[in-house]
């Protein structure tokens, strides 16, 4: 298994939570629009979408974050194991 540092895991959890809130917002801003177009919001759609978008976002953000780099380090133990 792949250990990380402290540090690494600290940037990771505040470039993914960055991402799920930009992703929420923009998720509740589309739904919202999209409804008003149609005249009526539909605020249980709208919550329960954005929680999902930022749900999926973590999920996504698991895969790997370019915004956190991997330090020498943790690449010197990768060639350990």
């Amino acid at each position: 298994m792949l250990k990380r540092s402290k540090e690494y895991w600290i940037q990771w959890t505040k470039a993914a939570g960055v991402r799920a809130v930009k992703t929420v917002a923009q998720t509740f801003v589309a739904t919202i629009g999209t409804a008003a177009v149609l005249q009526d919001v539909n605020w249980t759609l709208v919550l329960s979408a954005s929680v999902l978008s930022g749900i999926i976002s973590l999920a996504t953000s698991i895969a790997g974050i370019p915004e956190v780099a991997v330090t020498d380090e943790t690449e010197a133990e990768k060639q350990e194991e």
